[in-house]
């Protein structure tokens, strides 16, 4: 009886530790799996970023800012998305100012009669940008040249709660900046639009001028002013304030951020503004 015991309980023994083993086989197998499946997906997208970079520098830039919008939308969780986006953007900007013709511009011959403020008007777009995007150094056109002239309405969404002004044409993003908003929500919200633009504007203070040259001009380089009185998009002298809300109800910007989009925004582009 005793003898027959000790078989049975060995039997258990020896079946429990089988269960054991299978299920531990089982744990290193997912194991295996799982880091193959994350080598190989790390694979995958250094494959299209390598393939990126190799499009960049020979100039291809509408199908490195494809392979780019790949990256972005094929592996969002990534610790490189905010790198790879800001590659998009800088390549939208890039292929904006560049003499490319793209979706949204046009090869456009020079006509008798013609002038860069006419054609510009024709197209609604601005002066500024027909000549960074054709290496125009002055004013003076040929007839019979061709020029690439952007078609495409922009417009402008700025969103208080993050401090960002999104530039869009259509429904595509182009570029996204963090700017500054108004101290104690004094930035108004709605939809205004773009009546005038000013090169290196004097700031009318309370009872004072102040010239552009100033160093207490805080309106920077460059300024577009709303339908709004009062209200518009400028630059600075204070950099360190980008991303707050301190203003008097104005959107501040970087010089060079600012002086990059006043060179696309035509006057009568639509501003939204949300909180």
């Amino acid at each position: 009886m005793k003898i027959r015991l000790v078989i049975i309980f060995g039997i258990i023994i020896v079946f429990i530790m089988g269960v054991f083993a299978i299920l531990n086989m089982g744990n290193k197998r997912r194991l295996i799996v799982n880091k193959d499946n994350t080598q190989e997906g790390s694979m995958i997208w250094s494959d299209v970023l390598q393939q990126a970079v190799q499009e960049e520098a020979s100039g291809n830039l509408i199908e490195a800012r494809l392979l780019y919008e790949k990256l972005v939308t094929d592996y969002p969780n990534s610790p490189h998305i905010e790198e790879w986006q800001d590659k998009v953007w800088d390549l939208n900007i890039r292929l904006l100012f560049s003499p490319l013709v793209i979706p949204g511009s046009v090869l456009y011959e020079i006509k008798q009669g013609d002038s860069l403020a006419k054609i510009a008007k024709r197209f609604n777009t601005t002066v500024d940008l027909i000549k960074v995007s054709n290496g125009l150094s002055s004013d003076v056109i040929v007839t019979g040249r061709k020029l690439r002239v952007w078609t495409k309405p922009f417009n402008i969404v700025i969103d208080k709660s993050q401090n960002i002004l999104i530039l869009k044409s259509d429904d595509r993003v182009i570029k996204t900046y963090t700017v500054s908003t108004g101290v104690n929500n004094s930035t108004p919200v709605g939809k205004f639009r773009i009546v005038n633009k000013l090169v290196n504007p004097v700031w009318f203070k309370a009872g004072a001028v102040v010239p552009p040259e100033s160093p207490d001009n805080i309106l920077g380089s460059r300024w577009m002013g709303f339908d709004l009185p009062g209200y518009g998009i400028h630059g600075t002298n204070q950099n360190e304030t980008i991303g707050q809300q301190v203003t008097q109800g104005c959107i501040r910007m970087l010089n060079s951020d600012v002086e990059e989009l006043f060179i696309i925004i035509p006057r009568g582009t639509e501003v939204i503004i949300v909180d």
